[in-house]
C-alpha cells in the first residue's frame, strides 16, 4: 500500500525528473523561444484531441449497455434471508447533524435482513453535534457508532479504513450521509458478486440526483452523472479498462478489498485510486445496474470546492500510478495506460487547459495578433480548429444524448448550455492544481441539506457545517 500512497505526491525521482524538464523547457525559451512554444502547443493539441477522440470510443463501446450488470426484483428477492450473508454499509460523516435523521430513514429501507446487516456510522470524534445527532436516532441494534480518534490526515478514507477494521462482513459497501440507495441495492450486488464469481471484486452502482430540478447547476451536474454512469463507466467495461470508482455506492468483497490494503487515506478521490489499484492487481470490477440517489451541488462555491477535491485527487491518482511506469505498464497493458493518462490524468487536466484554449480562441477572434499564426503551425492549427468544433460540439451532443437516456426532455436547453458549466470545471481544475501544491491532501468539506427548504430545521443545521 505504501508505494500506492499519496501522502508524498511526487516521488524523488517524479521531482528530480520535473525539476531538469523545467530547466531544459527554460534554457529552451531563451534560446528558441518559438520552437519551444510551438513544441508545448502541439502536444496540448494532439494530447486533447487524444482525450476527446477517447471519449467518444467510451460512449459507443457503452452504448448499447451490454456491460451493464442487471439482477431484476424477483431475483434478487428469490434469495432466501438465511442465504444472505453478512453486509457490511460503511457511512462516513462529518459535520452532517442536519441529515442523520433522514439518513436512518433512507438505510432502514433496504431491503435486507437486520440480522445480517450492520451499518457503522463513522463520526469524528471532534463532531459533538453530529455524534449526538446519530445518538438519537440510531437506536437499532445492527446500527453502531464509530468515533474515528482525531488524527491527521482528516478524510473518508481514513474513516472508512477504521470501520472496516471491525467490519464482519463478507462484502462491504459505502453510502454518504445524504445517499438514497435502491432498497434492493445489497441483494443485487450479493446476487451479481456469486455469479460473476471470484474475479469480479467490485461492482460500482449507478450514481443519480433527488434533486435535479433545483437550479441550473443540479441539471448540469444531474447531466453530466448521466454521461458518466450511462455511458463511459460501461464504456471502461467494454473495453476491459481500469474503473475509477465512485465515493458512493461500491460494493467490494471484504477480504480482497483488505488483501489490497483498503483505502489511502492521504488521497482525496480515493475511490478512484482503489479502481486504478483493482485493475493492477488483476481483478475486475462491474457496473452495477441499481440506482442511488443523491444530492446535487446546488451552490457555485459549494460546488467548486467540492469538484476540486476531486479533480485534485484524480491528478493525485494519476501521479502516484505513473511512479513506476514500467511496472504500470506491465500491470496494467496498453488499455488500461491510454485510461490512466487520458481519462484519470485527462479529465482534470483538460478543464484546466479549456480556459486557456478558449482565450487563446477569443483573442485571436478579436485581433488576430501575428504571433499566434507563428505559435500555431498549419497542421496543429488545423487539428485545434477540429478539436474546437468536433470536441465542444461531441461534449454538448453527450449531454443532449444524456438528457434522452434520462427521459428528460426539458433538459435539452441545459445541455445546450453546457460551455456555462465548463467554465466552473475550469475554476475548479484551477484550484485543484493549486492545493496539489500547497494542500495535498486536505479534505474540503461539502456542505449537504442544501436541497432542503429554508425553513426547516434540519436545512439551517446543515447551512451551519461545512
Amino acid at each position: 500500500m505504501n508505494r500506492f500512497s499519496a501522502r508524498t505526491v511526487l516521488s524523488r525521482a517524479q521531482r528530480t525528473g520535473l525539476m531538469v524538464a523545467l530547466v531544459l523547457i527554460g534554457i529552451g525559451a531563451i534560446l528558441r523561444p518559438m520552437t519551444v512554444l510551438q513544441t508545448v502547443v502541439a502536444i496540448v493539441t494532439v494530447a486533447y484531441g487524444a482525450a476527446i477522440v477517447f471519449r467518444v470510443l467510451l460512449v459507443w463501446a457503452g452504448a448499447r449497455g451490454e456491460h451493464l450488470i442487471k439482477v431484476s426484483d424477483a431475483d434478487a428477492r428469490a434469495v432466501p434471508d438465511a442465504d444472505l450473508p453478512v453486509y457490511t454499509v460503511l457511512v462516513p460523516a462529518y459535520r452532517e447533524p442536519g441529515v442523520i435523521g433522514l439518513l436512518m430513514s433512507h438505510l432502514g429501507a433496504l431491503d435486507y435482513p437486520k440480522d445480517r446487516l450492520e451499518v457503522f456510522l463513522l463520526l469524528e470524534e471532534d463532531d459533538r453535534e453530529t455524534i449526538e445527532a446519530a445518538s438519537a436516532v440510531a437506536s437499532e441494534p445492527h446500527v453502531r457508532i464509530l468515533v474515528v480518534p482525531e488524527s491527521q490526515p482528516k478524510t473518508k478514507p481514513k474513516a472508512c479504513n477504521v470501520g472496516l477494521e471491525q467490519a464482519t462482513g463478507e462484502f462491504v459497501t459505502i453510502y454518504d450521509a445524504e445517499d438514497v440507495p435502491d432498497p434492493l441495492q445489497l441483494r443485487r450486488a450479493v446476487v451479481a458478486l456469486r455469479r460473476l464469481g471470484a474475479s469480479y471484486v467490485c461492482l460500482q452502482a449507478e450514481l443519480g440526483y433527488f434533486n435535479v430540478d433545483q437550479n441550473r447547476i443540479t441539471k448540469w451536474f444531474a447531466l453530466e452523472y448521466a454521461t458518466w454512469f450511462r455511458s463511459l463507466l460501461p464504456g471502461l467495461v467494454a473495453l476491459r479498462m481500469p474503473i475509477p470508482l465512485g465515493g458512493t455506492s461500491n460494493h467490494f468483497r471484504a477480504r480482497e478489498l483488505r488483501e489490497l490494503g483498503a483505502w489511502d487515506p492521504y488521497n482525496v478521490t480515493e475511490d478512484a485510486d482503489l479502481g486504478i489499484r483493482l485493475a493492477r492487481s488483476g481483478h475486475r470490477v462491474g457496473v452495477l445496474q441499481s440506482v442511488t440517489l443523491e444530492e446535487a451541488n446546488s451552490d457555485f462555491i459549494n460546488w467548486i470546492k467540492q469538484r476540486s477535491r476531486w479533480y485534485k485527487g484524480y491528478l493525485m491518482t494519476w501521479l502516484v500510478h505513473l511512479r513506476s511506469p514500467r511496472a504500470t505498464i506491465r500491470q496494467l497493458g496498453w488499455r488500461g495506460i491510454l485510461c490512466l493518462n487520458l481519462f484519470v490524468g485527462g479529465t482534470p487536466l483538460a478543464a484546466l487547459l479549456n480556459a486557456v484554449l478558449w482565450a487563446t480562441t477569443i483573442l485571436w477572434f478579436l485581433d488576430r495578433p501575428p504571433i499566434m499564426e507563428e505559435i500555431f503551425v498549419p497542421p496543429f492549427y488545423y487539428l485545434g480548429v477540429i478539436c474546437l468544433v468536433f470536441g465542444n460540439a461531441t461534449v454538448i451532443y453527450l449531454n443532449v444524448l444524456s438528457a434522452r437516456t434520462m427521459d428528460r426532455p426539458d433538459l435539452l436547453g441545459t445541455a445546450l448550455l453546457s460551455p456555462g458549466y465548463w467554465a466552473m470545471m475550469s475554476l475548479a481544475g484551477a484550484k485543484a492544481a493549486w492545493q496539489l501544491i500547497f494542500n495535498p491532501s486536505y479534505w474540503e468539506k461539502t456542505t449537504h441539506g442544501l436541497h432542503l427548504p429554508p425553513s426547516s430545521p434540519s436545512s439551517k443545521e446543515a447551512a451551519d457545517v461545512g
